[in-house]
Order: C-alpha cells, then sequence, then structure tokens
C-alpha cells in the first residue's frame, strides 16, 4: 500500500520551495523504500530550483542522504530491511561500455526507480538526481543505497551521497593526488573543502586555497590547507607560483565551474600538471584557452564526475576513515535543520554562511 508522506517540492523555477503531501508507492522490482533520516542541503538542489539543470517541474528535491532501508521489492538482494545506508546518484548498471571496460565510476547507464512517486493529486515528481530526500521516505533502486558502519551518525554519513564525495573524489580519485604533491583549489565552499581535506589525506604537502571570502579561507584551513589567497586582493596565480617554487601546482582543481576561475586553474597549474574541474558551470558558459598552452604545458585536463566515486568502494572506506578520526565529516556541518528550514538554508548558502544545512528528519 503506498505510503503519503511530507517532501519538498519546487514546483516552479525560481519559485520558493513548498512543503507538500507525497505520494511514495511501495517498492517494485530492483526498489527500496528508505526511511530519511538526515540530508544536506547541496547546491545541485537550489540549480534544481532554479531551472538550471532542466525543465521537469515539479521537483522532489534532496539527494544527499542517510537512512534506514524501510521495504524492498521483488529480487532485491543486495539491502534489506533494517539495513543503514547512504544514497548515491550512480547505482552501476554492470552492463555498459564503461563498466565493461572495468571502469563502473563512470557507468553510463545507472539505475533508478522505475516507479514515480507523486502529488496526491497524481501530479508526477521529477526526483533530484534520482533521489528526491527532502522527505520522511523515498522511494530508489536498490542500487542506490550503499550499506555503510550504521554507528556513524546519518548527519555526517549522509554528505558522502553528493559535495562532500565529489570534493574528495576530485582530489584523490580524479586528479590521482599523491605524496609530496602540490594542491590549488579555487573555491572553498563544501565541495572545495572536500577536496582539501582529500589533498591531505592523499599525503599533498603544499595545498593553498583560494576564494573571495576570507572567511571560507579560515574554514579550508580547519581541513589541511596550508596557505590561502584572497583572489579579491592577490593574483591567485601568482600567489600559487610563489608558494611552489616558482612552478605551480601539481593539481589544480577547480571547485567553482566559471570560465574565469578555470582559466585561473589552467595558468596556476605546472608543467605536466592536471586541471581537474568539478564545479558545476553554468550550461550556457564557454571558455577559449590558447591551444599552444594547452599543447605546451603538457599533463591533463580533466572532468571530475561525482568525485569519479564508485559508491559500493568508496562510501564504507571514508566511513571508516571518519570512524578512525582521519576524516572530519563533522566539520562539514555548519547547522541542523527541519524539512520546514530548507528555503531559507539556500538563502544561507547563497550569502556563504554555511559549509552545509542538515536536514534532520
Amino acid at each position: 500500500m503506498s505510503q503519503v508522506v511530507r517532501g519538498v517540492v519546487a514546483r516552479a523555477k525560481g519559485a520558493p520551495v513548498t512543503i507538500e503531501n507525497v505520494v511514495v508507492p511501495d517498492p517494485g522490482p530492483g526498489e527500496a523504500i528508505v526511511k530519511i533520516q538526515a540530508c544536506g542541503v547541496c547546491h545541485t538542489d537550489l540549480h534544481y530550483r532554479e531551472g538550471g539543470i532542466n525543465d521537469e517541474f515539479p521537483f522532489l528535491l534532496g539527494h544527499e542522504a542517510a537512512g534506514t532501508v524501510e521495504a524492498v521489492g521483488e529480487g532485491v538482494t543486495n539491502v534489506a530491511p533494517g539495513d543503514y545506508v547512504v544514497l548515491n546518484w550512480r547505482a552501476v548498471c554492470g552492463q555498459c561500455r564503461s563498466c565493461l571496460k572495468g571502469k563502473p565510476w563512470y557507468c553510463f547507464s545507472t539505475f533508478n526507480a522505475t516507479q514515480k512517486m507523486t502529488l496526491e493529486d497524481g501530479t508526477v515528481l521529477s526526483p533530484a538526481l534520482g533521489i528526491g530526500a527532502f522527505i520522511e521516505k523515498t522511494l530508489v533502486h536498490s542500487g542506490q543505497c550503499t550499506k555503510v558502519d550504521p554507528t556513524a551518525p546519518a548527519t555526517a554519513a549522509g554528505l558522502l551521497g553528493c559535495g562532500v564525495m565529489a570534493g574528495l573524489g576530485a582530489a584523490m580519485n580524479t586528479g590521482g593526488v599523491g605524496r609530496g604533491d602540490s594542491v590549488a583549489v579555487f573555491g572553498c565552499g563544501g565541495v572545495g573543502d572536500a577536496a582539501i581535506a582529500g589533498a591531505h589525506l592523499a599525503g599533498a604537502t603544499t595545498i593553498v586555497a583560494i576564494d573571495l571570502d576570507d572567511r571560507k579561507l579560515e574554514w579550508a584551513k580547519q581541513f589541511g590547507a596550508t596557505h590561502s589567497c584572497n583572489a579579491g586582493t592577490t593574483d591567485p596565480v601568482e600567489y600559487v607560483k610563489s608558494v611552489t617554487g616558482g612552478n605551480g601546482a601539481d593539481v589544480c582543481i577547480d571547485a567553482v565551474g566559471h570560465p574565469a576561475v578555470y582559466r585561473q586553474a589552467f595558468d596556476a597549474r605546472d608543467l605536466a600538471g592536471t586541471v581537474v574541474l568539478v564545479g558545476v558551470p553554468n550550461p550556457t558558459a564557454t571558455i577559449e584557452l590558447p591551444f599552444i598552452e594547452v599543447f605546451g604545458r603538457g599533463g591533463a585536463l580533466k572532468s571530475s564526475w561525482y568525485g569519479d566515486c564508485l559508491p559500493s568502494r568508496d562510501f564504507p572506506m571514508l566511513i571508516d576513515l571518519y570512524q578512525q578520526g582521519r576524516l572530519d565529516l563533522d566539520r562539514f556541518v555548519s547547522e541542523t535543520i527541519s524539512i520546514d528550514d530548507v528555503e531559507e538554508a539556500f538563502h544561507k548558502m547563497e550569502r556563504g554562511e554555511v559549509l552545509r544545512s542538515v536536514v534532520v528528519m
């Protein structure tokens, strides 16, 4: 029998979100119902509300979440009722050309639930990133559920579902940061600070935080930044070179997704260095680079999709690091809020007042 629960819905582009009654069907084959315990307020949800992803309104927002499996559908074997899980939006298929090449973190055919959640009048909802977790209970594909240590609090564990994993993975997976490397991170919000934490975990010895907000630069130091630069008062390219022997950084990570910032990251890297784009650009943005510099600098220009993570591999490992005290996920949580406070949390995010507001159910 379907259930009716409260959820956060974006009905129209740019309109304030509303709390609506949402009809959640029983899980069908391959599906699971997850009772949400906590869900982070991620910038991607704001992109959905602003129409920056697509125009398939109304959206059921929220995706960076942890909770408990309540029920599963026919054929589900990877999780069972009572399992504590972090939700992911890369439920690998195992059959696409990327999976068959042994690169499932690029899976081109990830699973989502087949059934749709709706409003009480039957209006079909589009769940953010196929999840929709600003809700008391949500319907997902069972492959979107990754079991982790149940002693980890949901406020911390859920952050691996998107932003923190994106940043950590940009450094550790896409950027391949290693011992003794120098790293520059442009943009020190939640994703950028996670990239700094990932670079620190991977053994980087010089980690430069770059932002326009001195408050954010102070936060970045708490995650492992060894140097900081306010790009509003100091040329970040010259600053990065000044603290890397004049060479530039081995890995430059753009956690903003703005053409001007990307160009700074491109210019601030060392010869044969790597640029990683993890900030989400505006769909209309373009960039122009001197072609001879693309050739002459060598190295690599990479985009990081979800931190190039494999949830089944990375989520449990990162929770273990959290439990060992080596990855301070709690530090990302600026505040905990109720489901009724999501709209104000968006405004706090826009004003740069928080790293993460986390909805607690």
